[in-house]
Formats: C-alpha cells, sequence, structure tokens
C-alpha cells in the first residue's frame, strides 16, 4: 500500500515587517523626546595673580591672619581659642561697634579651606559684611 500525499502549492512564509518598523519607529520618537542631552566638560581654571602694588588700603580695617596649622590672629593679636565664637569676639571688639570696617583675610595658601569659612562665618556674626583676601604678587610667591 503506497500512500500518496498531495504535493499541493507550497506557499512560502512570509513575514510582515511593516507593523515591526512602525513600532521601532514611535520607540525611536519617544527615546528622543525623552532623553535629555547633557554636555559634561571638564572644569578649566585659570586662577588670578594679583598686583601687589593695585592693593588698596582701607581706612576701616581688620586683619585676620590665618596660619598653616589654623591658628588665628586679629590685628596682630594671637588668638588663644580657635573656636567661631572666640574669632567673632576679637572681631568685635576690633571693630568698636562699628559696621562698615574691612575685614581682610590673610590666610596661609595651605591654610585648611574651614579655617578661612570660620573667619568668614565669625565676621558674619559681628555684622561685618565687607570681606576682602589679602593676596600677594607672582614676583613675591617666586622668592
Amino acid at each position: 500500500m503506497r500512500m500518496h500525499f498531495r504535493h499541493g502549492s507550497r506557499d512560502e512564509p512570509e513575514i510582515n515587517l511593516i507593523p515591526f518598523i512602525d513600532v521601532l519607529l514611535v520607540v525611536l520618537i519617544f527615546l528622543m523626546l525623552s532623553t535629555t542631552y547633557s554636555k559634561f566638560t571638564e572644569m578649566q581654571l585659570r586662577l588670578p595673580v594679583a598686583d601687589a602694588e593695585a592693593q588698596r588700603d582701607y581706612p576701616k580695617e581688620v586683619i585676620v591672619a590665618v596660619s598653616a596649622d589654623g591658628r588665628y590672629s586679629v590685628n596682630k593679636t594671637a588668638l588663644p581659642d580657635r573656636s567661631v565664637e572666640a574669632v567673632t569676639a576679637a572681631l568685635a571688639a576690633a571693630a568698636n561697634g562699628a559696621r562698615d570696617n574691612v575685614v581682610i583675610i590673610s590666610a596661609d595658601a595651605s591654610a585648611a579651606h574651614q579655617s578661612v569659612i570660620t573667619v568668614m562665618e565669625a565676621a558674619r556674626r559681628a555684622g561685618l559684611m565687607q570681606i576682602t583676601f589679602a593676596t600677594q604678587s607672582a614676583a613675591q610667591a617666586g622668592r
């Protein structure tokens, strides 16, 4: 007994790509609209060099020196305490109640950032809002 199978027309399976392309385009448009494009660049800083001859003389100034190890001196008077309260009291005494004094912060180059911030906070508490920083010229720095 022999079985005869029909050799009908063989239809090749066909994949319709148009709905697939439509879905991909919708996803692409969604991603393009929802993505934020940020450009991260490296910050390049050039620090200014101050000219020592251009320094101003302030009539009412309070000079605060900050040493490399964090000790403070207000108008050449060393402070025994390093707290904000001690620096505030010394600044208030040096200002003699005047609010228009200029606080000149003369900090060592290797002084901790926190030491300078402590002086700025003490000046704010003492009501002294004008603050400047002492610098040296490039010629003095090379010595």
